[in-house]
């Protein structure tokens, strides 16, 4: 009973090609880089911001009202 065989993947494999197409997968895959490209861009871009948010805590900008 335990894991799957490789020939029970085998047949997964082929049916879900036979189910789907390659062209499907293809876009499928395609998509799913896409996704992962643009969620590891907004991450980076996310730490950038933090940053810059803590510089301007720590160094505040002097306004009209603080040279009273």
């Amino acid at each position: 009973m335990g894991s799957f065989s490789l020939m029970h993947w085998v047949i997964v494999l082929v049916l879900v090609i036979i189910l789907f197409g390659t062209k499907k997968l293809r876009n499928a895959g395609s998509d799913f880089g896409a996704f992962l490209k643009g969620f590891k861009k907004e991450i980076t871009d996310d730490d950038d911001k933090s940053e810059i948010i803590n510089e301007e805590v720590i160094k505040p900008e002097k306004t009209a009202s603080d040279s009273n």
